[in-house]
């Protein structure tokens, strides 16, 4: 049998206790909770039995186009450019992105520099007294490099940067949100000033019409042909058509400075504006919204890429059961020397003769591998990784909320839109009606069998119901705002850069929207 020297075994025993090591930590895997398999994601939203108008195609990135409003583009542009809200998303967005640096920082190598030179005077009555040493006064002077590395075996710290990526992935689509709130908040703004400009119109118009009532009711009240409740009659009408009147233009003013507040600027400089009729409106739900609105919606994704997220860091929990493997290794020069200071000019206290620091005896190199074990730690780690599990929990059930919410606002909108169009077709019917009644009106008028009034009575009606219209129509634009933000405003998510479950999911979400050329800056990750 052969026999190991003494020296041999010297050199072997750091060895051996690095395995001894290594096998009391991989001892304990027994007690290690199994890997977390990818949640099995819903990747569809519940709206089969939806019977609404349907079409091909999808809003665009900039789906405000469509309405060929050039002082919307205008005022929509300043929103994206100056909005304190779209900046604060912004500055979420950078957080995230400098998590994912400071979590790629602490993996992998790190290296250190170290130059320090010290002038320490002993005690006289220290341990080892100057009288047996042979001096007081001694310099230390060091320089070197110290390198250190983890070995990452069980990916906790990879996890660690995943986990950081898809917080960012998640604030990016979070902003996107952010920015088509801001969009459709300010379209339902512009287009609500312009009803109010045309209702005010039309306001102006019956004040003046029933101004002509008031005075016909007038006299004929002092001739004794009508009682005196005729014209106060008259004064009530005209007293309620001159209050619409200051609640319309109360309204309109308004409006503009709830404007200039979304584009950030003050109320004298909002750019002016010009009232013009509203524009005519197309919208649709697409034909495969039941399966590509998981893509579609920013606030999907985002809530999609909080579950990958809170995955990761079940993994991060899980491997804080495993042992931590590093090496030290550090090299350099060390010197000491002892006795008065030989500058020239320098007193008793100050740094001495160094000059041996850079002789080639003077070197200095070691290497130190390390295991770091978890064997008593009261609970902490099994704590931490179920409160991971509840976090990915919670996830989960948000965003099968997200989804749920997604549904219903779709359905509601569209539903609301196709209710909206049933009725002003309706609208439009009397509308035409009430414009054939003023015709014969005038006709009977000029004839000399009827007296204004009648005319004048039809046109007012007139003017209601075609009030009536507008406010329909801008309800119809408010509609179809609510149902193009509803559908996600053109957010486009791209499937490759998502982790797939064991089943692959068709529509995960991912960064940001298609990085297509002409692409709004605030969607591109």
């Amino acid at each position: 049998m052969n026999v190991v020297s003494s020296p041999t075994l010297l050199r072997l025993r750091p060895l051996a206790l690095l395995t001894l090591s290594l096998t009391i930590g991989l001892a304990g895997c027994n007690f290690i909770p199994k890997k977390v398999q990818h949640p099995a994601l819903r990747d569809d939203v519940p709206l089969a039995g939806l019977h609404v108008p349907t079409k091909a195609g999808w809003p665009d990135s900039d789906w405000w186009r469509v309405y060929n409003d050039p002082q919307l583009d205008n005022l929509i542009a300043m929103a994206m450019k100056q909005s304190p809200d779209l900046a604060q998303a912004h500055s979420r967005v950078q957080t995230a992105e400098q998590s994912v640096k400071v979590a790629a920082a602490q993996a992998g190598l790190n290296i250190n520099g170290n130059a320090q030179i010290t002038r320490q005077r002993m005690s006289d009555h220290g341990l080892f007294p100057p009288s047996l040493l042979g001096f007081n006064w001694y310099n230390q002077a060091d320089l070197g490099i110290q390198a250190e590395y983890d070995f990452d075996w069980w990916g906790k710290k990879r996890e660690s940067i995943e986990a950081a990526l898809d917080q960012a992935h998640a604030a990016e689509a979070q902003r996107s949100a952010a920015a088509l709130e801001i969009q459709n908040t300010v379209a339902d703004t512009y287009f609500g000033w312009l009803a109010d400009e045309a209702r005010l119109r039309l306001a102006l118009q019956s004040v003046a019409l029933q101004q002509r009532l008031l005075q016909i009711a007038e006299l004929r009240v002092k001739q004794g042909v009508d009682l005196p409740d005729t014209f106060q009659q008259a004064r009530a009408q005209l007293a309620g058509t001159q209050q619409m009147v200051v609640t319309l233009q109360g309204s309109i003013e308004l409006r503009k400075v709830v404007l200039a507040a979304l584009v950030n600027v003050s109320p004298a400089d909002l750019p002016e504006l010009h009232p013009h009729a509203l524009p005519k409106i197309e919208g649709a739900l697409p034909d495969n919204a039941r399966l590509d609105l998981i893509a579609r919606r920013p606030d999907i994704a985002a809530s999609r890429w909080q579950v990958e997220a809170a995955l990761k860091q079940t993994d991060v929990a899980r491997a804080e059961f495993f042992p931590d493997v590093s090496i030290n290794a550090m090299a350099g020069l060390s010197s000491t020397n002892q006795g008065a200071p030989k500058f020239p000019g320098l007193s008793e206290g100050s740094s001495g003769d160094l000059g041996n620091l850079f002789e080639w005896g003077s070197r200095v190199f070691g290497i130190t591998p390390a295991v770091h074990l978890p064997i008593f730690e009261g609970g902490r780690l099994k704590a931490n990784y179920g409160a991971s599990r509840a976090q990915l929990d919670a996830a989960i059930a948000q965003y099968d909320v997200t989804v749920r919410d997604a549904a219903r606002d779709v359905a509601t909108q569209a539903v609301t839109a196709q209710q909206i169009a049933a009725r002003r077709t309706k609208q439009d019917t009397e509308v035409r009606a009430n414009s054939m009644l003023v015709a014969t009106a005038h006709a009977r008028e000029t004839r000399g069998t009827k007296d204004a009034r009648e005319s004048l009575g039809a046109e007012l009606q007139l003017l209601q119901q075609r009030d009536q219209a507008i406010s329909l129509h801008a309800q119809a634009l408010s509609t179809d705002l609510a149902l193009i933000k509803a559908l996600g405003g053109g957010y486009r998510s791209d499937i490759d850069t998502v982790p797939q479950p064991a089943a692959p999911s068709s529509s995960s979400p991912t960064a940001s929207t298609s990085n297509t050329p002409g692409a709004p800056a605030h969607e591109r990750f």
